[in-house]
């Protein structure tokens, strides 16, 4: 198995050429890190090139490495994941892009090539902010049109930026300023001094 799968980084790396930044290979799988000005034409080549054949793009996931490796890391913050798997040739692999902007990340959509990629990418903007350039829809997916921030962010708050709940008198649902006051919350184990005695 180790042998193909060499055989097959090689491959890779002739097929992506200047676009590959990196090729790594772990658990018996392979990551590409494309370089996010050819990720297009990196996904392209990955989907036509007849030694690869990835005809279907499985997931895509937004990526903060804002607090990875206990705050040791030090690169882009936002990337973007997708794991492809080729029918034809039997392989898979995860094409890994960072965003070269951590203020504003941006990074080409995908939808052109996979169709299957417009609702992971729309997911991937709620809930990280990554901004999919090209998408034909690009909107919230899975929080509400008036939510302030993106949930899966390591600075967004635990308690949120406000709360929506149904007012009676009003007989509407509104939203005010989040009533939870911030806490830190450390788990503890409270057992008797007896505990597990009688057994």
């Amino acid at each position: 198995m180790a042998t193909t799968l060499e055989s097959y980084s090689v491959c890779l790396q002739n097929v992506l050429g200047d676009a590959l930044a990196q090729i790594t290979e772990r658990l018996g799988e392979l990551t590409l890190i494309v370089k996010p000005q050819a990720y297009a034409s990196a996904m392209l080549a990955l989907r036509d090139h007849p030694d690869c054949r990835f005809e279907q793009l499985i997931d895509l996931c937004g990526m903060d490495y804002s607090d990875y490796g206990d705050g040791a890391w030090d690169g882009a913050r936002f990337a973007v994941v997708t794991h492809l798997l080729s029918v034809a040739n039997n392989r898979r692999v995860r094409v890994r892009v960072f965003c070269p902007d951590d203020d504003l990340p941006v990074v080409a959509s995908m939808v052109d090539i996979w169709p299957a990629a417009n609702w992971f990418e729309r997911e991937a903007f709620d809930l990280y902010g990554i901004v999919f350039e090209g998408h034909p829809d690009l909107r919230r997916i899975l929080t509400d049109y008036g939510f302030i921030g993106h949930p899966f962010r390591k600075d967004f708050p635990l308690s949120g930026n406000v709360e929506m709940r149904y007012d009676p008198t009003q007989q509407r649902v509104i939203y005010q300023p989040v009533s939870i006051e911030p806490r830190e919350i450390v788990p503890r184990i409270v057992r008797d001094e007896s505990y597990g005695a009688g057994r």
